[in-house]
């Protein structure tokens, strides 16, 4: 594995320090390096060169820099708070499902005398924003959410002892000891695999994402075994692309155009954003959702409700997902065993006319 690369702020980058305690972002500053650099400095020495290494040492003793002192006092000092990262929704996507959830933690968290403390961090550093909170003591706990590009989050918490739940197994780590909540994807393609299935389709394509993402991978699973526990061979019938609508409209066209792929009269795909890119392929095609192609989504989105002529999509439980990890955290919070730390919740398939064949406008 080689080494990454440490990334050396220029003299004018390095901001004025501010007064308080040493944070680790005042620790990069002072270094010259990156926050990631500070944190392998801590968690993984080995990742950086000597004399990095070094450097980056000599300000942390220097500035008295301490992040297992501030999880001490995070957890002798409670107010009442739990951070979440917040990430905004890409551009060309019809995904807004953290709203729902987010709506749904605040009201769970509320009534057990809880509330939610947004954060924001830099999207190339997963890690980045929890160390300041750490040290100023001014969260209870986190809760995580951006597992599906792995969960250093939770290795950076644990060596702090801080309290966190994850929404999202740990997909990098499937035997971490950590508490999570989960949705189970491959039971929802399953489903959706499976009505299509019901309503006469036998040649079903998958609109899913690239293959380094884990939740598509997951749901991919479940479209492929529906097809297999069918007898039909899902061989040559999935396709890959972002998650993006006018790319799934471009691949709507592709699929529908490519001699090697005739006879397909279905879309499963892992997203309400490239079910709707489907969508819209059919209307460029003069082809009717449901009666002509059957076209099913994945997180019943507010785009999936109120598109034309409806998206059937599955819906995760997210009211159920946001009480899970409120009752958890608090077993966390109070050091008491957790019942049921890994526990996997199962999706419903909301069916609109985008998938029924004997609906026509």
């Amino acid at each position: 594995m080689s080494q990454p690369t440490e990334r050396r702020v220029p003299r004018t980058e390095v901001r004025s320090r501010p007064a308080g305690p040493p944070t680790l972002a005042t620790v990069a500053d002072e270094a010259g390096v990156s926050r990631q650099t500070v944190s392998n400095a801590l968690n993984n020495p080995d990742l950086l060169r000597p004399e990095t290494l070094e450097r980056v040492q000599e300000v942390i003793e220097r500035l008295g820099y301490s992040p297992n002192r501030a999880a001490r006092q995070l957890r002798t000092r409670s107010s009442h708070l739990v951070g979440l990262r917040f990430e905004p929704a890409q551009e060309g996507t019809s995904n807004a499902l953290m709203d729902r959830f987010l709506h749904s933690l605040v009201a769970a968290a509320s009534r057990t005398g809880h509330h939610v403390l947004l954060f924001s961090g830099d999207p190339t550093d997963p890690l980045d924003g929890y160390d300041d909170l750490l040290r100023s003591t001014a969260v209870d706990a986190f809760v995580v959410t951006d597992t599906y590009a792995g969960t250093p989050q939770a290795g950076f918490l644990q060596e702090r002892d801080a309290p966190f739940v994850t929404f999202g197994r740990p997909w990098e780590e499937p035997d971490a000891d950590h508490a999570w909540v989960d949705v189970d994807g491959a039971a929802g393609a399953r489903a959706a695999t499976r009505h299509l299935l019901e309503q006469g389709h036998r040649r079903i394509a998958w609109l899913g994402w690239e293959r380094s993402s884990r939740i598509g991978q997951d749901r991919r699973s479940g479209w492929e075994q529906a097809l297999r526990d069918a007898g039909l061979d899902p061989t040559g019938l999935g396709v890959r692309l972002s998650d993006n609508v006018d790319a799934a409209r471009m691949a709507t066209h592709h699929v529908l155009d490519d001699p090697a792929l005739a006879g397909v009269t279905a879309f499963v795909c892992a997203s309400d954003t490239l079910g709707v890119g489907v969508l819209h392929a059919l209307a460029e095609r003069g082809l009717q959702p449901g009666a002509d192609v059957g076209v099913v989504g994945f997180d019943d989105s507010a785009a999936a409700q109120v598109t034309w002529p409806g998206l059937t999509s599955v819906r995760q439980p997210l009211e159920d997902v946001a009480v899970a990890l409120v009752h958890t955290l608090l077993d966390v919070l109070a050091h008491r065993p957790v019942a049921e730390p890994h526990r996997m919740l199962e999706p419903t398939l909301v069916v609109r006319r985008s998938s029924r064949r004997d609906w026509r406008p």
